[in-house]
């Protein structure tokens, strides 16, 4: 057993040949080295008493990677381990196809909640909610359990039933929920012609999002005759985010060359980026609102800020989720996955929106007056161990006012009467007001005060 020791003892020295020279926060290499080192001796004795005396047999693999996410669960919610079966499923998610129900989940304090059903998925079909809290998956309790874990439950084969067990604010007691899994094959635009208006709902950001928009409007402009849209409504209701270059993408549809999407910065200035858009296939000057919810995360934030910022478009609906982070992500030497927290991104004008979200310029509720809306969805602040706000770098002057009730001379629109969505109905309704010159949008108003 000594052996053992000493050699886990000597793996741990030789992981600090690894560690970087210098620290930030002022210590000396020397210190810092043996700090690690002292912690790593520890971790080493413990393996070696589990792997030696335990009562039963244990798995190695399962223990290091138990190890692992239990590190990573002392940072940020967003930072996790993915095991090979996850790592790959995350990939396909990416690529938008895989066998599942269609479920965006996250932390919050002890239970696992839904952040959004995915648009026509088996979990949107069956009911399932925004702010339901997951409970037990095949009467397994959840409890304790990584992200990952309850991800890699709910994933598998098309055609297999999944029982969850989930509670909801109004029941008094978990309720069971049989879905049956598909393959959920994610098209991530859907277009709809109003009277030469567009909408445009923009499901998520995987590969290719932007030139499934893209196609989406040259289809709504033929629809319409070959004729100039009036005017579009992007909606990112319920999006929860993706991949950063199609975010960027997808605002630079909407803004003229060389100007500032998206900054990003890590720890004392590293991982410093900034993405501009290029000077090509700018859409037209139309009036664009842009439709969020607090289930608009990430990426969606990311494009609501950007076209904000610049009054490119009209912000309607209510405040985003708050997700101001930006993740890289590592495939390990044994087809796992890392899934890493390097910087905070910031808006055009130095906004960072962790924990705040993006205001709409034009609160819109779900529902007429605000009434019956259901229970309000989990946000980034939510979150345990979410990163806490920064002070804005944003000049006074350049901050955004508070959201406002749509203008009185909003006119209701016959084209649009018989729409069930609040929030799709009176966007298209103050998109055809301005176009109609009865309304005036906020961010042209500004402009012309400059």
């Amino acid at each position: 057993m000594r052996s053992q020791y000493s050699w886990r003892a000597a793996l741990a020295a030789g992981l600090l040949l690894l560690a970087p020279a210098a620290r930030a926060d002022g210590r000396e290499p020397s210190t810092a080295r043996t700090s690690t080192y002292e912690q790593l001796e520890v971790f080493a004795r413990v393996l070696s008493y589990v792997q030696n005396n335990y009562v039963e047999p244990v798995d190695d693999k399962r223990l290091m990677q138990g190890a692992i996410k239990g590190m990573l669960e002392t940072l940020d919610p967003h930072t996790v381990f993915m095991p090979p079966e996850v790592f790959k499923e995350m990939k396909i998610d990416t690529s938008g196809e895989f066998g599942g129900l269609g479920i965006e989940v996250a932390r919050k304090g002890e239970g696992i909640v839904v952040v959004a059903p995915i648009d026509d998925t088996p979990a949107a079909r069956a009911g399932i909610r925004a702010g339901d809290e997951l409970v037990a998956i095949d009467g397994e309790s959840l409890q304790g359990l990584g992200l990952s874990d309850v991800l890699q439950r709910m994933r598998g084969p098309a055609g297999k039933r999944v029982l969850l067990t989930i509670m909801r604010e109004g029941f008094k007691a978990p309720r069971e929920l049989a879905i049956i899994r598909d393959h959920v094959r994610i098209i991530p635009v859907e277009g709809a012609l109003y009277g030469g208006l567009a909408h445009l709902k923009v499901k998520n950001f995987q590969d290719r999002t932007s030139l499934y928009l893209r196609k989406e409007l040259d289809r709504l402009r033929e629809q319409n005759g070959g004729k100039p849209l009036r005017g579009v409504v992007l909606d990112l209701r319920n999006n929860p985010g993706g991949l950063l270059d199609q975010a960027v993408a997808v605002s630079d549809l909407w803004l003229p060359g060389n100007l500032p999407i998206v900054s990003t910065r890590g720890r004392n200035g590293a991982n410093a980026t900034e993405e501009r858009s290029k000077d090509r296939d700018t859409e037209p000057e139309y009036p664009l609102v842009v439709l969020v919810n607090a289930g608009s995360a990430s990426a969606s934030e990311i494009v609501a800020g950007a076209l904000q910022d610049y009054g490119r478009a009209t912000i309607l609906g209510t405040q985003t989720f708050g997700k101001g982070s930006v993740q890289t992500v590592i495939e390990l030497e044994d087809g796992s996955g890392l899934k890493l927290t390097i910087a905070r991104y910031y808006t055009p004008k130095g906004r960072s929106i962790q924990e705040k979200g993006i205001t709409p310029d034009y609160q819109v509720p779900e529902t007429p007056g605000g009434k019956g809306a259901k229970e309000p969805q989990p946000r980034e602040k939510d979150l345990d161990r979410h990163f806490k706000a920064e002070p804005s770098v944003a000049s006074e002057s350049e901050g955004v006012a508070k959201p406002k009730a749509l203008p009185e001379n909003v006119r209701d629109w016959d084209v649009t009467a018989k729409l069930t969505d609040h929030q799709l109905k009176m966007s298209l309704n103050y998109l055809n007001s301005v176009a109609n010159g009865t309304a005036r949008s906020p961010v042209k108003a500004s402009n012309e005060a400059r």
